[in-house]
């Protein structure tokens, strides 16, 4: 039996709410699309980091370990009130308005026109993204339901810019939940 197009993408769009509908802490992965590095500008990292600080203050996230890597941004997150799925939604489409806007506006950023015609060239195979798509549709979640998974999870965010290549010790990734002086707190009770 033939699926269509329509039929799959609901079917992703469905596994994907699905997948974080408890209360459980969930490891989760934001991509940029086309795996544009991004996060080589601090601007954009603050974008993320004070966007996270708001969910936490203002619609009750937990943030356990994230790591803002290049390209993409690993977060371990919980909401007790399982509305996870509409906080991640909200928060990928505020950040992406505010980092397209400040792409548009800056003055420091030397890739502009290569990055605005990249956003706009994925933005015309989805119909929900008129202008501009930033970030990539799923985010992967993995709910954490034993100690033992959230651990590995830990511990994959924790290594990622080692293993990356981009530093020799996990604490001196500043935006990281490893680094000592990290822009982020974590609720890790």
């Amino acid at each position: 039996m033939r699926i269509h197009f329509v039929e799959k993408l609901l079917i992703s769009f469905m596994s994907e709410l699905r997948k974080a509908n408890t209360d459980h802490p969930y490891f989760v992965t934001m991509t940029i699309v086309g795996w544009i590095d991004i996060f080589t500008r601090k601007e954009y990292c603050n974008i993320i980091t004070k966007s996270l600080e708001f969910c936490r203050k203002n619609k009750g996230l937990k943030i356990y370990e994230y790591a803002i890597m290049p390209s993409h941004v690993h977060l371990i997150l919980q909401s007790l009130d399982c509305k996870l799925f509409s906080i991640v939604r909200d928060f990928k489409s505020f950040t992406a308005k505010e980092i397209i806007k400040t792409i548009e506006k800056s003055g420091f950023e030397s890739r502009k026109e290569w990055l605005l015609h990249m956003f706009q060239y994925h933005a015309m195979f989805k119909k929900q993204n008129i202008n501009y798509m930033l970030w990539q549709k799923t985010n992967y979640p993995v709910e954490l339901n034993t100690s033992y998974i959230f651990e590995q999870k830990r511990e994959y965010i924790r290594n990622n810019p080692i293993e990356s290549g981009l530093v020799t010790d996990s604490g001196s990734w500043y935006y990281s939940s490893a680094c000592p002086i990290s822009p982020l707190k974590m609720d890790n009770s």
